[in-house]
């Protein structure tokens, strides 16, 4: 799991660019990952022009629902792969039955980000 921590006012859509620079994507079998996912999965949160001309750019695919308050231009939008995205979200969740995670106790990135580590291990196990 890659994590890049962020103050707590700050919203993580500027980290997508940092974000997708770090990942890798397993391949199917044996290989070297990827470098670039075949498209991304997102809420309404990220659907600012600057993160779909970075995913555009680097031919990534968006699944990302447009606001109500946005033109409908162009939009072409997978229903059954947004569907996909409650994975995300149910794992996000049972990070946050630890108290110290959901309510982040811990004022250092570096502690917290230990403990994001310790708690993504124990889910694991």
């Amino acid at each position: 799991m890659i994590t890049i921590l962020t103050a707590g006012q700050c919203h993580e859509a500027p980290q997508v660019s940092a974000l997708l620079e770090r990942g890798a994507v397993k391949r199917p079998g044996r290989g070297r990952p990827r470098q670039r996912p075949d498209r991304v999965i997102g809420d309404k949160g990220y659907t600012g022009h600057p993160v779909r001309a970075y995913l555009r750019r680097r031919g990534i695919g968006a699944v990302i629902p447009r606001r109500t308050t946005e033109s409908r231009q162009g939009v072409r939008f997978d229903r059954a792969a947004y569907r996909d995205r409650n994975r995300i979200e149910r794992t996000i969740n049972r990070l946050k039955q630890h108290r110290a995670i959901a309510t982040r106790y811990e004022k250092l990135a570096s502690t917290y980000h230990a403990l994001l580590t310790i708690t993504c291990i124990l889910r694991w196990l």
